[in-house]
């Protein structure tokens, strides 16, 4: 199909209609998860402020902007198609190569997210690009995307040029991309969810330890000094990056018992005892 305006812009909105699916249903799946377990999962909430109507609203706002961005970032996969850098398998889907995919984007977006994180931390680039997203002290699922556009921009260049790496080794595997896309926006979402859904021990076992827990990132947006990492542990241990009272709090909330929960305790606090 050759590349005119009308080809473009048909592109742009139809990122916009794709991005909005996964956004919504990844935020809204988790936030009416945690409202149909509400009476189930009170005593698992982190924090102890809870977040606003107004909080939840500029959430989506900003999000919806961010998928603006998104769209128009996404130019840059039809550049590569154009260019031969990525090849999509048109073909019979094959197994193997989906799941070594998959595997291998999840990896790279892990990797790339954390070490954009912590750049973004630094001095001279917070203000400009992240403070935006820590507005959410108590964030909500709804915070998935709340990006400005700088961060937006970075966000969503990694995976044109993750899907141009796997395409080295072989064609993209459609299936491949989704799954890993679909995998991003639930992680993301159940990472602002505000409440812990893991078990005790979760966080020390060699069997899930390495998988960040909701409480993970939530303390990063509380705290804001520590735990850099997307999908998994390894990169703020490796750095030594990790709060270093993380399991502690983590402990502290998924033993909390409901009572204790029921009782509530007033305060904005980061993280209730």
């Amino acid at each position: 199909m050759p590349i005119t305006l009308a080809f473009l812009a048909y592109r742009i909105f139809d990122s916009i209609w794709i991005e909005s699916i996964r956004y919504f249903a990844g935020a809204a799946g988790v936030a009416l998860l945690c409202w149909l377990l509400a009476g189930r999962i009170a005593h698992r909430r982190i924090q102890t402020r809870h977040a606003t109507n107004a909080d939840r609203l500029r959430e989506v706002r900003q999000s919806m902007w961010s998928m603006a961005v998104f769209a128009f970032v996404d130019l840059m996969t039809v550049a590569l198609i154009v260019a031969g850098a990525i090849a999509f398998n048109l073909g019979p889907p094959v197994l193997a190569t989906i799941l070594w995919q998959t595997a291998a984007l999840i990896l790279m977006h892990d990797a790339y997210f954390y070490w954009m994180h912590r750049w973004m931390h630094s001095k001279a680039m917070f203000r400009l690009l992240h403070s935006v997203h820590h507005l959410s002290r108590t964030p909500t699922s709804w915070a998935a995307y709340s990006f400005a556009t700088g961060e937006a921009v970075f966000e969503g260049i990694i995976t044109p040029l993750m899907i141009v790496a796997i395409t080295i080794a072989a064609p993209a595997e459609p299936w491949a991309v989704f799954i890993f896309l679909a995998h991003q926006i639930a992680r993301n979402a159940f990472g602002h969810a505000g409440f812990e859904l893991a078990w005790p021990g979760f966080t020390r076992s060699p069997w899930t330890g390495w998988m960040t827990t909701t409480t993970h990132h939530d303390l990063h947006h509380s705290e804001g000094r520590y735990n850099f990492g997307l999908y998994f542990t390894w990169w703020d241990r490796w750095m030594g990056t990790e709060h270093p009272r993380y399991h502690e709090r983590f402990e502290a909330v998924v033993n909390r018992r409901r009572e204790t929960a029921a009782q509530g305790s007033p305060g904005h606090g980061a993280v209730s005892p």
